[in-house]
């Protein structure tokens, strides 16, 4: 007998849809031998679910013919199938073949899930992405395992079911409408109503109004910053409050985040939506891979995972310089291919890339106090780490220096967070009506060239203050752009329509590190 299941594999953030066939012949010979073969490109993985099908249907109590001859075809066969996904499909699709399970449903149903030996149904990748492609292809329902079903359920106009057993998905099929009850997810309202108050605030940040100053700039463009201080300046702990100033993510962004942390499986259990700004902070030893994606199954890196929030990469040049250049694309681009023997992927990471460093190998140089004990050769090569074309795609550099401890019992508390982001999203909207033509471009800092020279016109004293600074801090082609994207931003805050001298220079100062001055 031939039954067909239909279920589904990822491509990245993609999901396609899988046809498994499953033919079964039962001999009555007892010397013929069973066998149970898979084709269609099946990894260790798949072809492993052969016996934790097996154990399933038998402690689930299912009675199968002794001598069979069984084969599954995963189709498309020429697209390699990874992951415990299909062990549900499967299982499903030989209890078909026995006349366990009636066909009726299954044309219109999708399943996914991994079994235990016990019948039991766990959790697995992707399922919103594959909620997602189903909706497109007109399916009527999909059967997940109960901890995706509320990740699955925020697709609308598609019946998602959660199981937690074999039984009950068989028992289902066959008829029996109450052995699984439909998950339905309002999904703007679980959206807006899992949005909670930010962990940090800039309010707990005493001093420091120049470097707070960049924080809200770098928010209201989207530039990428880094911080240069010695250490106990409180460059991480201004750092971790910038998903404070952000922006809060849009339903859009939300569902792109969710789907990334799900084909990663990084979503919590019974988790919808993602409804907070990622804030990413590997550690300085990560690999290449781990960083930008891939792997033997392609599995989303950091900058991935930071989509559509912040990468912080503390320790900026104890990175190692492989892993630091890897960046250099995926800053302009924002997105990342992956091209392997086996697959070639496309994944979004449009993030905010902030991060920290010393000024010198033992951290004082510069310091106001604290005398630095290193040799000026030292300096020179520890800060020779971080490459300058990828300084260049750093919009947005600050020195930051410590507040002196008799003045922080005296300082006041600073400006809340909710305000400073206030003004961001005053910002954010400027840019969004801007752009509203430019697909892809949302704020300053994606701006092309020719946006720069649409929207980032200088009158001729600002036109003079920006070449002035370019001949003396021998600034690259790249800064240029980056000062003026800059300066828009500066502009936009300041609600006005067009960049003034002001504006100008205060991006020159935030292109800390070119000048020739710096540390003196």
């Amino acid at each position: 007998m031939l039954v067909s299941v239909h279920t589904a594999a990822l491509n990245g953030l993609q999901a396609m849809p899988v046809l498994i066939e499953v033919s079964q012949i039962i001999f009555k010979n007892a010397a013929v031998m069973s066998s149970f073969n898979m084709v269609g490109l099946p990894d260790s993985a798949v072809r492993e679910s052969r016996l934790r099908v097996e154990g399933a249907i038998k402690n689930s109590k299912f009675a199968m013919p002794p001598k069979t001859q069984v084969t599954a075809n995963f189709a498309p066969a020429d697209v390699r199938k990874e992951g415990t996904g299909y062990d549900l499909p499967l299982a499903i699709g030989l209890l078909a073949a026995n006349e366990h399970v009636k066909s009726e449903k299954l044309e219109r149903f999708v399943l996914v899930g991994e079994l235990g030996l016990d019948g039991s149904l766990r959790p697995v990748k992707g399922a919103l992405s594959i909620a997602i492609k189903m909706r497109e292809l007109n399916f009527e329902g999909m059967i997940v395992p109960q901890e995706n079903v509320r990740e699955a359920a925020v697709v609308n106009r598609l019946k998602v079911f959660g199981a937690s057993h074999l039984r009950e998905v068989v028992d289902f099929l066959n008829g029996k409408e109450d052995a699984l009850q439909q998950t339905i997810v309002n999904t703007r309202e679980e959206f807006f109503s899992a949005q909670q108050h930010d962990t940090f605030d800039f309010s707990e940040v005493k001093g420091q109004q120049a470097v707070k100053r960049a924080f809200e700039v770098a928010a209201a463009g989207g530039h990428n910053l880094i911080l240069i201080g010695s250490p106990g300046c409180g460059k991480s702990m201004m750092a971790k409050r910038i998903p404070s100033i952000l922006p809060r993510l849009t339903l859009n962004e939300s569902l792109e985040t969710t789907q990334l942390h799900s084909i990663a499986g990084k979503l919590g259990v019974s988790t919808s939506l993602v409804t907070e700004r990622p804030f990413r902070s590997p550690h300085h030893t990560i690999s290449d891979v781990a960083l930008i994606g891939g792997g033997s199954s392609c599995q989303p890196g950091e900058i991935s995972l930071a989509h559509n929030g912040v990468l912080f990469l503390d320790e900026l040049p104890e990175f190692s310089r492989s892993a630091l250049e890897t960046l250099r694309q995926p800053l302009e681009d924002r997105q990342i291919t992956i091209s392997r023997a086996k697959y070639t992927v496309t994944l979004p990471c449009s993030f905010m890339l902030v991060a920290s460093m010393n000024p010198c190998p033992c951290g004082y140089y510069n310091h106001p106090t604290h005398e630095c004990k290193c040799m000026p050769g030292q300096i020179q090569r520890y800060m020779n780490k971080i490459s300058g074309p990828l300084l260049d795609r750093i919009d947005i550099q600050v020195e930051v220096t410590p507040v002196p401890v008799e003045e922080l019992s005296q300082l006041p508390s600073g400006e809340s967070s909710a305000m400073i982001r206030q003004r961001v999203e005053e910002a954010r909207k400027i840019q969004t009506e801007r752009f509203k033509d430019c697909p892809g471009i949302h704020c300053n800092a994606q701006m092309t060239r020719r946006l720069l020279e649409q929207y980032a016109r200088l009158d001729e004293e600002s036109a003079n203050v920006l070449s002035t600074a370019m001949r003396r801090y021998n600034l690259s082609a790249r800064a240029y752009d980056r000062i003026l994207k800059v300066a828009r931003t500066i502009a936009d805050l300041d609600h006005s329509a067009d960049i003034r001298r002001a504006h100008i220079s205060e991006a020159v100062g935030y292109r800390q590190l070119d000048r020739e001055d710096w540390g003196e």
